[in-house]
């Protein structure tokens, strides 16, 4: 005669209660690993130090005391300063998708004293593509076992004049 051993209610319930936690817990960790993300990069200048530069009076110290070092210089005209910061937000895996975009452009004269500034937006920029062809080249494809026969005995000349020996 064999006996048969059953769980009793009590163990079917904590069973039960532990699977229903650790699902409950795995769908926490999977709903947080989707969170998105926002991201701020460059330098953001603060709008009220932005207003306190003084086209005609502000020099470019100045500036740079009061807004820090520019993101970049301008690359033909070393007169023009650029502040460039973006903020994205990035769900999950998915590409990034810009939020906000503020370029400040700060312009000198040769004296070095500010003659201008522009502030540009999102709504300013333009989406380049890129060009998709390739540079053609003269020469021919060679496989790797090509490439590594093709400079079999190469390196020593009758003359002794090779790439390994010398004159």
């Amino acid at each position: 005669m064999t006996t048969r051993t059953t769980k009793s209610a009590a163990g079917r319930e904590i069973a039960g209660r532990t699977l229903r936690l650790a699902l409950a817990g795995g769908l926490c960790l999977l709903a947080a690993a989707c969170a998105g993300t926002e991201e701020l990069r460059g330098n953001e200048p603060d709008p009220e130090k932005v207003l306190a530069v003084n086209p005609g009076i502000d020099t470019r110290q100045q500036v740079a005391q009061l807004l820090g070092t520019p993101s970049t210089t301008g690359t033909f005209d070393p007169n023009t300063w650029y502040y460039i910061s973006r903020r994205t937000w990035q769900y999950a895996f998915f590409e990034p998708e810009t939020v906000d975009q503020e370029v400040l452009v700060v312009k000198f004269d040769d004296g070095g004293m500010v003659s201008d500034m522009y502030i540009y937006g999102v709504e300013n920029g333009v989406v380049i593509e890129p060009v998709e062809r390739e540079t053609p080249t003269y020469g021919q494809e060679l496989t790797i076992l090509q490439q590594l026969l093709g400079n079999f005995g190469r390196f020593n000349t009758s003359d002794g004049g090779g790439l390994l020996g010398g004159p």
